[in-house]
């Protein structure tokens, strides 16, 4: 039950209106009560009206919200939110694949919130306090939606939050959920190690467009930088590439995919570099027939927006100038403050000064599983271009 109410100042009340999840801290007129970090609050506008219920957390945004109205979410909310979710999953989600994404924060109406399946498995993600303080209610929502397919749940929300909150907290929230398991994403067999991998362990985000660039592998040789766990080449190699690079400055990176490298039937045409993207790619030469640049996200807030920008331009200038005439290049920025018009503007740049003629065949971004609810556009994180370079 919560005991505080967020009045916000006149006039700001429009953004929930519209159904924005986001109070930010200088909307805020008066706060009743003391909410501790993550408490669920009620949102009223200046003459007192009920907004909705969301979760409290000092900085700039100061309350995710969970519900609009005067209905306060009680114990039905979060598996009602899952099962809407799974549902379209089942929806949506291709044959062959048992790995996607089951909740994406904002996009499924549950902000602060990640959970990715993996053939059994549910890897949850709190990114706000208030979801990690709800994460009982997740795990019974997840065990009746989910039902007996649910081998475990594991929590690594360690990664995103403060210790202070998840200091000698359980990992393994349901069965045995310690570890990593095989899974399957469009017939191609990977390796998912959520426990000691990044973020969840897989980067689910990349599926189509890794089906993509298997459409233009047969006969090619690829250069597949920042590569994690191989997911890029897997695809190339299935699909019939002459000779696949992957590359990552990441040791622990390289035998992840080594480890989905023999899980295809064509290790002997893969080469696993060690190595900084940038000076690598300066140094080759130039017959590359594809080129991957999936790097980290360059900018993860607004101060890093300039550098970021700069980031990119650099490294797919290198790229650019060093492909071979006729190869293709596939370039993507994760960082959801660079818009796909700075994105494209970055590379505009790159491609003036690497003097090379380039055209735009694809615009790419994340999967279904991945949504993007119309109120929250800033959910839309990860743009892709695929270039022609003459």
């Amino acid at each position: 039950m919560t005991n505080s109410i967020i009045q916000l100042k006149p006039g700001k009340e429009k953004s929930l209106e519209r159904f924005h999840p986001w109070v930010f801290s200088g909307a805020i007129h008066r706060i009743d009560g003391q909410p501790e970090e993550g408490e669920m609050v009620m949102v009223c506008d200046r003459s007192g009206k009920t907004l909705g219920y969301g979760h409290f957390q000092t900085g700039s945004i100061s309350i995710r919200m969970l519900q609009f109205g005067e209905t306060r979410p009680d114990g039905g909310f979060w598996k009602a939110k899952i099962a809407a979710a799974w549902n379209m999953r089942n929806a949506v989600c291709p044959e062959n694949t048992n790995v996607f994404r089951l909740i994406h924060g904002e996009g499924d109406g549950l902000p602060g919130l990640v959970i990715d399946y993996y053939a059994g498995y549910c890897i949850v993600q709190c990114h706000s306090i208030g979801m990690y303080k709800q994460r009982s209610e997740i795990v019974e929502a997840l065990k009746a939606v989910v039902g007996n397919s649910l081998k475990g749940i594991y929590d690594k929300s360690t990664e995103t939050l403060p210790k202070t909150h998840t200091e000698g907290t359980s990992l393994s929230l349901y069965g045995d959920a310690a570890g990593s398991t095989e899974v399957m994403e469009y017939g191609h067999r990977f390796v998912v190690d959520w426990e000691s991998g990044q973020k969840t362990g897989f980067f689910i985000d990349q599926r189509e467009n890794r089906k993509l660039l298997g459409s233009y592998a047969k006969g090619k040789k690829i250069l597949n930088t920042f590569c994690y766990s191989g997911g890029f080449s897997v695809y190339a190699l299935n699909e019939g590439a002459r000779e696949v690079h992957s590359l990552d400055s990441s040791k622990k990176a390289i035998e992840l995919t080594d480890k989905n490298i023999a899980l295809t039937a064509h290790a002997d045409k893969h080469k696993s570099i060690v190595a900084d993207a940038i000076p690598y790619i300066r140094n080759i030469e130039n017959d590359y027939d594809i080129i991957v640049l999936d790097p980290p996200a360059f900018a993860k807030h607004l101060s890093a927006k300039h550098n970021a920008i700069q980031g990119y331009r650099r490294l797919n200038e290198e790229a650019i100038r060093q492909i071979k005439p006729g190869g293709l290049l596939f370039t993507f920025s994760c960082s959801q403050v660079i818009s796909m018009e700075l994105f494209t503007g970055a590379v505009f740049s790159a491609s003036a000064n690497a003097k090379r003629n380039v055209r735009i065949l694809h615009r790419l971004h994340q999967p279904a599983d991945h949504p993007v609810s119309i109120f929250h556009p800033e959910g839309e994180y990860l743009k892709g271009l695929v270039l022609y370079i003459e």
